[in-house]
């Protein structure tokens, strides 16, 4: 049974919460990590677990009301970093992760905020960081050149119209600085075909886009899950839940890529059973998706995809193609006006 959220400072549903606490299985006790806190939801689920610890990490400063309370009522077992889950290595030393936890939905209390610029109902600036960021959306509209954002709509956010929206918010700004979210909404809805699918706010892979290049959160998975596979004990599981194609493919080829089950590219190359090259044991391509009834109650959950994999005995490796794979967004997200 999916229950309402009753308070607002907890307004953002764990995706998928009974499913990913049955993976973890904190009932055993251990120590848990997890990397987007948000709302708390699967901190608060494994702490109910006696003697499970959980350390905790978001970049968001405005959960911290959140996360002191839970440091509050936990002050022995709950611990949290307001740092990028790609530093989750800094604070964590050796094996000892039962599982890691990476939900990487934008949460409600960061939509709910207008102020912020992620909802496309805010007529307030366009921000979009999610904390820790360097440079703002509207940094990137009013500086960047076309073709740079042409790039940036087309390829972080999979918009086929991504030539016309770029180009129409360059003949805007030559007029008038781009400030606002329903500015740039404006801009976008003048941009597009008249043929665009009306489920879909026509807005949203532009600020899908922008949201990512904002907090580089191509470069920040990538070196999350490379880190999270260091602190994981053998055995141990990384669990992420993804919202779009991007992600879920660096995390379906870095958890199929690194497996002992990994495929053969052909027949024809030699097999490599070489076991110190795996970081996983036989990774299970499944992907886990809500409930039917967990989409009623949570709609923005109906696009969730969960993977998890197993971590081997082996020693860590860095696992380069995983970053020659994905060299394109890397050096996408690195690019300056």
């Amino acid at each position: 049974m999916i229950n309402p959220i009753s308070s607002p400072e907890d307004s953002h549903y764990p995706v998928m919460l009974n499913e990913v606490t049955k993976i973890c299985s904190p009932n055993s006790g251990g120590t848990f990590i997890d990397c987007t806190f948000g709302g708390g939801g699967y901190s608060k689920k494994i702490l109910k677990f006696n003697n499970t610890k959980v350390l905790a990490f978001d970049r968001d400063k405005f959960i911290l009301k959140i996360s002191k309370q839970l440091e509050k009522k936990y002050p022995k077992r709950f611990f949290f970093y307001q740092k990028k889950f790609s530093q989750i290595n800094t604070v964590i030393k050796d094996k000892s992760a039962e599982a890691v936890i990476f939900d990487l939905g934008l949460s409600s209390i960061q939509i709910k905020n207008l102020d912020r610029g992620f909802s496309f109902n805010s007529k307030s600036s366009l921000d979009m960081s999610m904390g820790l960021s360097a440079i703002s959306a509207e940094e990137i509209v009013n500086k960047f050149s076309e073709k740079q954002l042409k790039l940036i709509i087309k390829i972080l956010g999979e918009e086929k119209d991504a030539s016309r929206i770029a180009k129409n918010i360059v003949q805007t700004r030559s007029t008038s600085r781009i400030v606002r979210v329903d500015q740039l909404v404006t801009i976008i809805k003048r941009s597009k075909k008249r043929t665009y699918n009306t489920k879909i706010n026509p807005s949203t892979k532009t600020f899908q886009a922008l949201r990512i290049f904002v907090n580089k959160e191509i470069t920040e998975l990538i070196n999350g899950i490379i880190n999270a596979t260091k602190v994981l004990k053998p055995g141990g599981k990384i669990l992420v839940i993804s919202f779009h194609s991007i992600e879920d493919k660096i995390v379906k080829y870095f958890f199929s890529n690194f497996s002992s089950n990994k495929s053969q590219p052909s027949r024809y190359v030699p097999y490599n059973n070489n076991p110190s090259k795996f970081l996983f044991c036989k990774y299970k391509n499944k992907i886990l998706k809500p409930t039917a009834e967990e989409v009623k109650a949570n709609p923005p959950s109906r696009s969730a995809k969960l993977r998890y994999a197993v971590r081997s005995k082996n020693n860590f490796f860095y696992p380069l193609d995983l970053i020659k794979k994905f060299q394109k967004y890397l050096e996408l997200e690195n690019t300056h006006a």
